[in-house]
């Protein structure tokens, strides 16, 4: 059975990817790694961007892009570095934070943060 954390992260990562679909770009879900995971990457012409999402209730004090601390950053780029490395992609990667928050199941504000933290 699905924990609610799980199913609140489904939520997110659902309508981030669907964003990102509709931007023209394809998209990937929960690449892993010896290093950790990232939700999302999505990839275009030009970039690879790798995408944390985080969801969050109406009314939570800690804002989602908050709990993207440095120690996740690194967990992030490490694993995205892994993916480039496999990958062999030539193209510009970018991390980005895709915030949604949402009421009893219900989305009714979101904020994708391009270029939210860099390497080095």
């Amino acid at each position: 059975m699905a924990t609610e954390k799980r199913i609140t992260g489904n939520l997110g990562e659902d309508f981030a990817e669907n964003y990102f679909k509709k931007k023209g770009f394809t998209t990937q879900r929960n690449y892993h790694s010896r290093y950790g995971e990232i939700d999302i990457i999505a990839e275009n012409e030009e970039y690879v961007l790798f995408v944390e999402v985080k969801t969050r209730k109406a009314g939570t004090m800690l804002s989602p892009v908050e709990s993207v601390n440095y120690r996740k950053q690194q967990k992030i780029i490490l694993t995205a570095q892994d993916y480039m490395m496999k990958s062999e992609s030539e193209k510009q990667p970018r991390f980005d934070i895709f915030e949604v928050w949402h009421t009893e199941g219900r989305i009714y504000k979101f904020n994708h943060i391009e270029s939210a933290f860099e390497v080095g």
